[in-house]
């Protein structure tokens, strides 16, 4: 049994690929969460795109959806849309429409329903409070890899980058209602559970797999997906698994993680088999990397790599955009923040319209 639950070297066959998970609130008419996964995923028969696509979440507000495997990166945002513009019109031709943020603005847990699903209920009973009040919606980015050992390499190294997705989502200021002063208040309550936030090193994926078996022996978790840290090598897929960034509204932006998270691993791949030693970097200097990115998002600065003073996000991301070639992130930082956008229109324009803002439309 542990075997399977834990898998094998076997998945990690293939560089390159992509699958896109991204959750997303069901809401009323008013732009409100309301309870709506259990009829558009159990009690109704969604359209064929979404089939074993579309899950629900803890909260029967938060619905998870999944892409197929996408075999070319170019081919990443029509994947995307297929799926969001299906879950949009199912939802609408069932009274719901479809919202995202890393978290709702208007979300009180303590109002909402959980989810019936077993594994949502040993694991209310087993958490209790941090899981009780976790109705987080976040961005996952899967990139396959091709060795196992250099997945928990490029694992081990993209903990640095992780700040740099986080700050450029940070999409999530409101949290009950009320304003945190933080650019992802998700990030926090998120970490909230256990197994979360920036892991430390592993030094080969048989030392990793090797601690999801003692937590499966010690009933520490009741399946490996409860290892939610914010990379993982997923020793299911055979991918690197990036889980930073809040939800998004708007696709272009998800899509922005999804090119550097892909250009990210391409290239670890590559210094991987060029014979590269990895970065020794305490995981304490990371989690500060974090919580500066959780506390300002745009307006973040980071410990540098080399131990050197600071470096600001723009620098970073200007930098990387031109490494990488990659211009999405780019766009981000120059445009308004997500944090930024959902003050700015609360305090302009009330909260009707903040929540008109988060829905989605069809591309």
């Amino acid at each position: 049994m542990v075997a399977m639950d834990t898998g094998t070297e076997s998945p990690f066959t293939r560089l390159g690929t992509l699958g896109i998970e991204e959750e997303f609130y069901v809401v009323d008419d008013a732009g409100r969460p309301t309870a709506g996964s259990d009829e558009l995923v159990y009690e109704s028969d969604p359209p064929a795109v979404l089939e074993d696509r579309i899950d629900h979440e803890l909260f029967k507000t938060v619905i998870e959806t999944r892409t197929r495997l996408i075999e070319e990166p170019e081919n990443a945002r029509e994947a995307v849309l297929e799926i969001r513009n299906a879950l949009l019109e199912h939802a609408r031709n069932h009274g719901f429409g479809i919202a995202a943020a890393g978290l709702h603005p208007l979300a009180k847990w303590r109002e909402l329903e959980h989810a019936e699903k077993p594994r949502y209920r040993e694991q209310l009973d087993r958490i209790q409070y941090p899981q009780h009040r976790n109705t987080t919606a976040g961005v996952h980015v899967h990139v396959g890899v091709d060795d196992g050992d250099k997945a928990m390499w490029i694992s081990n190294e993209l903990r640095w980058y992780l700040p740099i997705m986080l700050a450029l989502s940070a999409n999530s200021p409101y949290w009950n209602g009320y304003d945190t002063g933080l650019a992802s208040a998700r990030a926090k309550i998120f970490e909230g559970l256990p197994n979360t936030g920036v892991p430390t090193a592993f030094d080969s994926i048989e030392e990793y797999r090797a601690f999801e078996r003692r937590m499966l022996e010690t009933d520490s978790i009741n399946d490996r997906g409860e290892l939610w840290f914010d990379v993982r090598p997923h020793t299911e897929y055979g991918t690197v698994e990036v889980r930073a960034p809040d939800g998004q509204a708007d696709p272009d932006r998800t899509m922005a993680f999804v090119e550097y998270a892909h250009a990210l691993v391409l290239d670890l791949a590559a210094r991987y088999d060029d014979g590269e030693s990895g970065t020794d970097m305490r995981r304490e200097l990371l989690d500060e990397n974090k919580w500066r990115a959780t506390r300002h998002g745009h307006d973040a600065s980071f410990l540098a790599r080399d131990g050197d003073g600071t470096v600001d996000l723009g620098e970073v991301v200007h930098r990387e955009a031109d490494r990488l070639g990659v211009d999405g992130i780019r766009e981000l930082y120059e445009g308004e923040s997500g944090a930024d956008r959902q003050r700015r229109i609360r305090d302009q324009e009330g909260v009707d319209a903040l929540c008109d803002s988060l829905r989605l439309e069809l591309q």
